[in-house]
């Protein structure tokens, strides 16, 4: 499929709008309910970002991941994440070949789409290979840096970080993620019907919605997307609240929060905030649109102190005392 061709940036909009509503679609063929996770992983996709995925097993997260690359018609890769993983074997490594001479062997980080299953699973040493990669899009071995192909998503699942056998990512690798989504178990409906579908003699197959070309180019038009000075504003000024002991702090900041959010956070509410006004039909977000993803974006980014700990005070409650 060619990059598509329109005679203005509303027809383009209206365009990523109906691909959205496609995709969603086509991805309900297997994935039951999930609306707003499924949602909020194509936001990301779209803005050029990344997703950590975090629930307890079973909740087909895996299923989730491997359905959208099919759906997207991109290469995918799946890493599992164990504790004796090794950076080069996600990156790649030097081979010595028959002639005698070193050349690279791509290790699986090298596909549009990456399932970083389970990412805490496995050290920090082997979980610090996915910076680079995350950031620059590139990898680099031996000195020598190697472009990866584009489009690129890692879209990461962790299990919670009280179970045994796991390592908590470190803030500079969270803060790679766009998305921190959290899942939780489906309802009654949703548990029969997911029973139902999966236990049966037919599989649920899906259909080729975008390419990577098509991607690319919603990718720009998002950027693309107008945004107003006090959206804008506001969206910087949310990412400063969240900050203790700073002039725009609330009560619940101060006792609460250790740390708050950096810059990379009010990039990510910009950008969430114009594809979300885009698949809603809109064509510049409003307030409504970042405070729509602004817990996805920010629940992540906030470190909670003693104190909220022993309260049992969450991220999502500090962060909507925000708006």
């Amino acid at each position: 499929m060619a990059t598509p061709q329109f005679t203005s940036d509303v027809e383009a909009v209206d365009a990523l709008a109906q691909a959205y509503q496609d995709l969603r679609t086509e991805i309900g063929r297997v994935i039951v309910g999930q609306e707003e996770v499924v949602k909020t992983v194509l936001i990301s996709l779209f803005s050029n970002g990344h997703s950590l995925l975090v629930g307890v097993p079973g909740l087909a997260k895996t299923l989730l991941v491997s359905t959208i690359s099919e759906v997207l018609d991109l290469d995918f890769k799946r890493i599992q994440f164990t504790p004796d993983l090794m950076p080069t074997d996600i990156t790649g490594s030097e081979i010595l070949n028959d002639e005698r001479h070193f050349e690279f062997n791509r290790g699986p980080l090298f596909a549009n789409i990456v399932l970083a299953d389970e990412i805490n699973r496995t050290p920090p040493k082997t979980q610090a290979a996915l910076l680079e990669a995350m950031q620059e899009r590139s990898v680099t071995v031996s000195g020598v840096r190697h472009q990866l192909p584009a489009p690129f998503f890692v879209l990461a699942t962790q299990n919670p970080i009280e179970q045994e056998g796991t390592y908590p990512l470190p803030e500079a690798q969270l803060d790679r993620f766009m998305f921190n989504i959290p899942l939780d178990y489906p309802s009654y409906e949703e548990e029969l019907a997911v029973v139902r579908n999966t236990t049966g003699v037919e599989r649920s197959s899906v259909k080729h919605v975008l390419s990577g070309a098509q991607i690319l180019y919603f990718q720009q038009l998002v950027r693309k997307i107008p945004i107003s000075d006090n959206v804008l504003e506001y969206a910087v000024k949310l990412t400063g609240k969240t900050r203790p002991n700073t002039s725009r702090a609330g009560t619940n900041v101060n006792e609460y929060i250790s740390w708050g959010a950096g810059p990379r956070a009010s990039q990510y509410l910009v950008l969430g905030a114009k594809c979300h006004a885009a698949i809603s039909g809109k064509y510049s977000p409003d307030i409504e649109d970042v405070q729509a993803i602004a817990k996805y974006v920010l629940r992540h980014r906030i470190v909670r102190n003693y104190k909220a700990e022993a309260e049992g005070i969450t991220e999502e409650q500090v962060i909507q005392g925000l708006f």
